[in-house]
């Protein structure tokens, strides 16, 4: 075939006729998006929340490549190591796109042999997924990291990352949420128990996980079909499973004659209880479920593990319920370092991200059905003339505003009319206007203009900057 497309290809240029007219196929690559001016202004409202709650937690930011080495990244996400982009060897160094920010955090630890920081990264990663994009899943996308490295006492830095996540998804009102937590500890325990053979945790694990989108019949004959468990360890796998609550659900577990047995599982559930505790004296636990399904596919996470999904159908005018699933997840990482560290020295980690593109679809839908007006620039004032030959003063005066630090723009056109220039502040959401004529000039004043309310009043030109910052501080 392909010996005949090239004579085909041959006979074609042969012919010739087309040169010139290449058509190109306009769009973006498979899993990735543009973003307008208008998805941006909604994006920066998000980020923005999300900053100031990690900075409110005293946080330091960093950044890394977007690729790194290949072999940096190979064998830390079990199951989903697939999902790795690697790029074209070039004759140089083998590279892959980043798939998270944790491990490439790891990595910085280790190289720079740091034990201890708070810190957050927000950025671009990259899978070979297969997108879902109405539901916010995409090849290309951002993640918003938060993370505490260092030896302390346990579950302090753990209780923290989940304050945070509750802080963020009540601060955006995206709705009703739920945090799921368990721990790893107590999951291989219950695996143990359970007669799951060591060898099969992790890939039993991985089927765990998907209980938030299967039911457990399914889960059930995946674990015995596909992954060899034999039929009664799955279904006592199924009756711990389905359990959740609070500590009440801790309390009686440290009873259960199998599970107190096993020293792992009696380590997470003595860990569990006192992260309720400081849950308690956070005033969070309203939100918190303590839930043996949560397993978290990732291979790296050692200890508490925990998500945040969304509760009830998005909006009244939609008739599909946006059902986005996990906004948020993270957990405890303690092994992650010393992976990478010549010595093999442990640093602990706890950090959870935030799964930004599922909020900002949400977000997105809920603007879209409600109609609001989103401004897309910043701009405090429209820098205006009434009259025509004032093109020099209007770049005077908006010199001095933007010298001043206001946000000011000015039509590109010798002699506007007034009406555009006034229309052009509707549509765009100016709130002010700055009007010069000749008669202002000579009393050396400015007319300021309210566009909502058309009510006009002269300023003197030295208390302009100072008039207008008044009018458009937020309040």
């Amino acid at each position: 075939i392909a010996k005949e497309v090239a004579k085909l290809l041959e006979m074609k240029a042969q012919l010739g006729g087309d040169e010139g007219k290449h058509k190109f196929v306009l769009k973006t690559p498979k899993g990735t998006r543009d973003y307008s001016p208008k998805q941006m202004a909604i994006r920066e409202r998000v980020f923005n929340a999300i900053i100031a709650c990690f900075k409110r937690h005293g946080a330091e930011v960093i950044d890394t490549p977007v690729f790194e080495l290949k072999e940096t990244l190979t064998g830390k996400y079990g199951e989903d190591s697939k999902l790795i982009y690697d790029l074209k060897d070039q004759g140089g160094e083998l590279l892959s796109l980043r798939y998270d920010l944790t491990v490439p955090f790891a990595r910085y630890l280790a190289m720079n042999k740091i034990t201890n920081i708070k810190r957050y990264h927000i950025a671009k990663v990259y899978r070979r997924d297969n997108p879902a994009m109405t539901r916010g899943r995409y090849r290309e996308f951002y993640q918003c990291d938060f993370d505490i490295a260092g030896q302390f006492d346990p579950m302090i830095p753990d209780a923290e990352c989940l304050k945070i996540v509750h802080e963020i998804l009540s601060d955006l009102q995206l709705g009703d949420f739920l945090i799921k937590v368990n721990d790893r500890r107590i999951l291989d325990g219950m695996f143990a128990v359970c007669g799951v053979p060591d060898s099969k945790f992790r890939t039993i694990c991985s089927s765990v996980d998907k209980l938030d989108k299967m039911p457990w019949e399914e889960v059930r004959s995946e674990m015995v079909g596909e992954k060899g468990l034999s039929p009664e360890a799955a279904d006592h796998i199924g009756e711990y499973v389905q359990l959740h609550g609070g500590l009440d659900l801790i309390e009686q577990l440290l009873q259960d004659p199998k599970l107190s047995q096993n020293k792992l599982a009696k380590e997470g559930l003595g860990d569990m209880k006192l992260l309720f505790e400081y849950l308690t004296l956070f005033g969070i636990t309203g939100k918190i479920s303590f839930d043996l399904s949560l397993a978290r596919g990732l291979d790296y996470y050692t200890g508490v593990i925990f998500e945040a999904v969304l509760l009830q159908p998005e909006n009244d005018h939609v008739e599909e319920p946006v059902s986005v699933g996990s906004v948020a997840g993270g957990g405890r990482y303690d092994g992650l370092v010393g992976m990478f560290d010549p010595k093999g020295r442990k640093v602990p980690c706890v950090g959870v991200s935030i799964g930004i593109e599922r909020i900002f679809s949400i977000l997105e839908q809920r603007v879209e059905a409600s109609e609001e007006k989103i401004r897309t620039t910043e701009t405090q004032v429209l820098v205006a003339s009434a009259q025509k030959k004032l093109l020099e003063e209007r770049l005077k005066l908006i010199s001095e505003l933007w010298n001043a630090g206001i946000k000011a723009e000015v039509l590109y056109k010798k002699n506007p009319k007034l009406l555009n220039q006034l229309q052009y502040c509707e549509d765009t959401g100016i709130p002010l206007v700055a009007i010069v004529g000749e008669q202002e000039l000579k009393d050396g004043v400015v007319k300021l203009r309210v566009v909502a309310t058309r009510e006009e009043v002269n300023i003197r030109r030295e208390s302009l900057v100072e008039e207008i910052r008044m009018r458009t501080s937020r309040p």
